[in-house]
């Protein structure tokens, strides 16, 4: 299925000899990212008025954090906080909702692009047709309760594969979303493959966040979806710091799904002073699954195994098919993070007042790790503006020791 095939690439990153936890892709400073299609700066983003048509729409909080920003001596660091979409604690509804409607219009034969047809009427030919559609997917947690929550919307049945080693508190917020649980043995890529194979042999719609060699135009619909939080982050960040705008993005990894949108947003802007890209994108990975880090190491998309860690949305062990070249240009570094920095992390956003899962808080535990050993090589200045994307919410987890 092609999962974990490797692609012939050269990547022009470095191991640094200061700390192999932390990979510099010096290139990527002056890469630019050409949109397939871009947006005129005066036209709203389809996908944004999307969901600015969904029940119960919200932009979410831009925080700043001026105490930490004096502390590691930079401009500003903000906190975009996903903790609250559509009632959910995560961003991922954002490339789930765009990605059902999308695909379930395509099942139908409806071009939905400029979503003229609204979500209920789509639901309602979709359960009418002589096989009723049914969704299914695979997921670590958040992703697999955004899609629930999306086929709940359209009134659609939804399957959601989960790897063996996933919670039962976790299954159980999943089911609670109306939706079937499949435990699959293995990790995640196992259950993905058979999530794959329940869709082949039932004629199933498999809506992924990760693509693979023959299945990339849901997973490039995801994130798409995705670019509603950048799209918010672009009005708040001038907001918040009197007309300045990012210098610095950082981002889980995971698949590389989310990684992708915000690197292709801020590598497809320049600064007018420079004509460098708009900001330095640092991505975050944890010690458990690295895989972003192999691949820029070896130059070629390579698959790592996976073990147990307290950031479990970010545990893939290999990276989306589509994500992997843009990441490979565009990422600036990548940061491994520890399980004791995670959890640190969430204790001081706790603090704080930002209500972080350990996936979310890992952006912080990351700037902390750059600011200590790389400022020079990524720019970090005391005119720095450093967004740190904070993906999920608060879950329970047990606390590292």
């Amino acid at each position: 299925m092609g999962f974990c095939r490797r692609r012939q690439l050269r990547c022009r990153s470095r191991v640094t000899e200061m700390d192999t936890t932390t990979q510099l892709n010096p290139s990527a400073r002056a890469w630019r990212y050409q949109p397939l299609n871009p947006q005129s700066e005066t036209t709203l983003s389809p996908v944004l008025s999307f969901h600015r048509a969904l029940p119960t729409y919200n932009q979410t909080t831009l925080h700043s954090l001026p105490d930490l920003a004096a502390e590691l001596e930079l401009g500003h660091v903000l906190v975009k906080d996903e903790s609250n979409r559509f009632g959910l604690p995560s961003f991922k509804v954002l490339g789930a909702s765009w990605a059902v409607y999308r695909a379930v219009g395509g099942r139908l034969g409806l071009d939905v692009f400029n979503w003229e047809v609204l979500i209920a009427t789509l639901g309602e030919v979709a359960r009418n047709m002589a096989v009723p559609v049914t969704v299914v997917t695979c997921t670590e947690g958040n992703w697999g309760r955004a899609v629930a929550w999306m086929g709940r919307q359209m009134g659609v049945d939804v399957v959601v594969y989960v790897p063996e080693h996933m919670v039962e508190e976790t299954r159980e917020l999943i089911r609670k979303e109306g939706v079937k649980v499949v435990v699959a043995p293995g990790d995640y890529d196992d259950a993905a493959e058979a999530a794959m194979r329940w869709a082949k042999s039932e004629v199933a719609l498999a809506v992924f966040d990760m693509s693979w060699e023959g299945y990339e135009e849901i997973p490039n619909w995801v994130v798409e979806g995705y670019q509603t939080m950048l799209d918010e982050s672009d009005v708040q960040v001038p907001e918040a710091t009197g007309g300045k705008t990012a210098t610095h993005a950082i981002v889980p990894c995971g698949c590389g799904s989310v990684a992708r949108a915000v690197t292709q947003h801020y590598k497809s802007k320049v600064r007018e002073a420079t004509g460098a890209p708009a900001a330095t994108v640092i991505a975050v990975e944890t010690s458990s699954a690295a895989c972003l880090t192999a691949s820029l190491e070896k130059g070629e998309m390579t698959r790592v195994g996976t073990g147990s860690t307290i950031m479990c949305g970010m545990n893939c062990g290999t990276l989306s098919s589509t994500a992997w070249p843009i990441l490979k240009e565009g990422v600036d570094a990548s940061v491994i993070v520890s399980e004791m920095e995670a959890h640190g992390a969430v204790l001081e956003l706790h603090q704080k007042g930002v209500e972080a899962g350990p996936c979310g808080a890992a952006t912080l535990a990351a700037l902390r790790k750059v600011c200590k050993g790389y400022r020079a090589e990524l720019g970090l200045t005391r005119e720095s503006v450093v967004v740190l994307h904070c993906t999920e919410g608060m879950r329970e987890y047990i606390p590292p020791t």
